[in-house]
């Protein structure tokens, strides 16, 4: 049977067998947290507690008054123990709040509608604004922008992102089979905010049983949802590749899935929203895959944002003596760690940790032009120019070669025969490009 798809793209081997059949399991509340004030694109926030400050689960710590942001809230009950400069998963150290937890949750709930199907869509998004939801597919744009498209790019459709396309990685797929009502009431206080009647649900091919699962309750919920299960190809979960598969709409260069009267949300996102507006739980936990075969038990656990990562690595197990790598998020578009006291944020979707065996040491060749990145591209660019120009700081020819639509999924550096760091090379780039925008601007 052929499933729908887009052009181009990769089969990477998906090793989603340590964890697709492991139930969720909720891990034991941590003892003390470490809370970033910018977890999402836009403005970073700004503390509204101090230190020796009391707080209660769920409590807003820290805001900021710019549109394009996003608060944060205190995942446990305890005191406020210090802010200051932590060392970040990306990296670098950024200002935290630090809390002990002194207790179990007393929460401080947000303030949410009786019947959401009778609510305001001015409240409902309100709501969702100020319970701190962002993408939880990686992005981590703030969802209340999304969900206020302007009126001049009317919204006929909205898909719910249930690919999951990054290999390891199990999260969405647990929840897709696990906590399936709480999915689907998300998705219809979405589509409810956004006015739009068709809704889509695409799952790769590889999730039967979730797929399974969605078409079951759609049904027996007598919902007007279309479950569409989806060739398994990477990035198939990528917005602008999952709008062509489920719509045939491609989103112009340097548009938006809004462009095209769409709108897109992850999984993880409509549980969230369906948790702050039935229940008025703002975004303080999510679930993550602790995955791999460098980790002795691996799960899918719900956890507190601002848990350690080491926390979740002895809850799994600990480590193999032969682990060489230890990844958050996906192995095409997550980050290296050197460092596992960095705290789970909102886009943490999974901790991946890899022996020596899986764990390849390449030395980069020059370019032998054979084409493959650009058959890989789902972008059709040209990465490998793109990268020369990106080395050799060509702004105007980057900008000339469509830089702005990379969006970084990693295809061409996997294909590489050459080993070439394309898709660094080409973040580079982009930072480049806008400095110099910046400075044009000024």
């Amino acid at each position: 049977m052929k499933f729908p798809t887009f052009s181009k793209g990769i089969h990477p081997s998906d090793h989603k067998e340590f964890t697709n059949t492991k139930s969720i399991e909720f891990m034991p509340l941590p003892n003390e947290v470490f809370i970033p004030v910018q977890q999402h694109i836009g403005a970073p926030d700004e503390p509204i507690v101090d230190r020796k400050d009391e707080v209660k689960t769920g409590q807003v710590i820290g805001r900021s008054d710019k549109y394009v942001s996003s608060p944060v809230h205190s995942p446990v009950t305890g005191k406020v123990k210090k802010i200051n400069n932590f060392l970040h998963p990306m990296g670098s150290k950024v200002k935290m709040i630090q809390i002990q937890r002194t207790g179990e949750d007393d929460w401080e709930l947000l303030k949410h509608p009786e019947d959401w199907e009778s609510a305001s869509i001015d409240d409902l998004r309100q709501l969702v604004w100020d319970a701190g939801i962002v993408g939880l597919g990686g992005a981590a744009f703030p969802t209340h922008v999304k969900l206020a498209p302007p009126e001049e790019k009317p919204i006929d459709s909205f898909i719910l992102n249930g690919c999951e396309c990054e290999p390891y990685l199990t999260s969405d797929h647990r929840a897709m089979v696990e906590m399936t009502d709480k999915i689907l009431t998300g998705m219809s206080i979405i589509m409810k905010v956004l006015g739009v009647e068709n809704g889509y649900i695409g799952i790769e091919d590889n999730k039967p049983d979730a797929v399974e699962a969605m078409n079951e309750r759609v049904q027996n919920l007598n919902l007007d949802f279309k479950v569409m299960a989806l060739e398994t190809k990477y990035p198939q979960g990528a917005e602008k590749m999952l709008i062509m598969s489920v719509l045939d709409r491609k989103v112009p260069t340097g548009g938006l899935p809004m462009d095209v009267g769409t709108v897109v949300n992850n999984v993880g996102t409509a549980m969230a929203v369906a948790e702050a507006v039935t229940e008025g739980k703002p975004l303080v936990q999510r679930v993550v895959t602790i995955t791999g075969d460098g980790i002795s038990e691996p799960k899918n656990v719900l956890a507190r944002i601002g848990t350690p990562l080491q926390s979740l690595v002895d809850f799994a197990g600990g480590l193999s003596e032969e682990t060489a790598q230890v990844f958050m998020g996906g192995p095409m578009m997550g980050m290296a760690l050197h460092d596992l006291s960095v705290p789970v944020i909102k886009a943490s979707s999974g901790i991946i940790c890899s022996t020596e065996s899986r764990v390849k040491k390449m030395q980069s060749y020059p370019c032998i032009q054979c084409g493959a990145c650009v058959d890989a591209c789902p972008m059709n660019l040209v990465s490998t120019r793109l990268a020369k120009f990106s080395e050799n700081k060509q702004i105007d020819a980057m900008e000339d070669y469509g830089i702005d639509s990379c969006v970084e999924c990693g295809s061409c550096a996997f294909v590489c025969p050459s080993y070439i760091p394309l898709v660094q090379w080409i973040r580079v780039g982009k930072y480049r490009v806008n400095e110099s925008r910046n400075k044009q601007a000024a």
